[in-house]
């Protein structure tokens, strides 16, 4: 897999090569948040540790997501800068939802939510600047939606929540919209080779 790799062709303009390096990564990360937000949503009740653990690994699957990415990006949009911070934030936010989880839910739901703003926002921006690689409506959507649904738990958690299963939710609806994605860049790449 060559950074010359030459660009797939959609009858339209070409997409680039890395978009089919996209798709399974979209398709992992629906499949990621789907069990996940199963599980959360089964043992919220239970609390510490197993909540913690939740929730850390949920920022930290997202960071290891858009590293891979930025790996794998064979094309030198300006859409770096947006997930450097969505790495940075990501790593920080595990740390501080390990710590806030086992003070209390509501401090925890306020860092996920201030969490989700932020990388709701680097998401939508990588989206924009990525709509070349075809797929990308449903992930600008998503950041949107992420962003409002960021600020909803972080006033949730400041009025002091006593629930976080909602965030089981929100993953399921970002799953959704990656699936989307996937398919869309599926469905790209196939018209491409035809």
């Amino acid at each position: 897999m060559s950074a010359s790799a030459p660009p797939v062709s959609t009858g339209a303009a070409p997409l680039p090569a890395s978009s089919a390096r996209l798709r399974p990564l979209y398709f992992a990360r629906f499949g990621f948040a789907i069990v996940w937000a199963a599980v959360l949503i089964a043992t919220a009740s239970l609390g510490a540790p197993l909540l913690s653990v939740l929730l850390v690994l949920y920022p930290l699957v997202d960071a290891g997501s858009v590293l891979w990415q930025l790996r794998k990006d064979d094309t030198a949009s300006g859409s770096r800068v947006p997930e450097a911070i969505n790495i940075v934030v990501s790593v920080l936010v595990a740390i501080a939802l390990g710590w806030t989880s086992a003070v209390s839910v509501a401090a925890a739901l306020a860092v996920w939510g201030a969490w989700a703003i932020v990388s709701g926002a680097t998401q939508l921006i990588t989206a924009v600047l990525r709509r070349r690689s075809g797929g990308q409506v449903a992930l600008i959507v998503s950041g949107g939606i992420s962003v409002f649904a960021g600020t909803a738990f972080l006033i949730q958690g400041l009025q002091g929540a006593t629930t976080i299963v909602g965030v089981g939710g929100y993953a399921i609806l970002g799953g959704i919209f990656f699936l989307i994605a996937a398919i869309r860049l599926s469905i790209l790449l196939r018209k491409g080779r035809a």
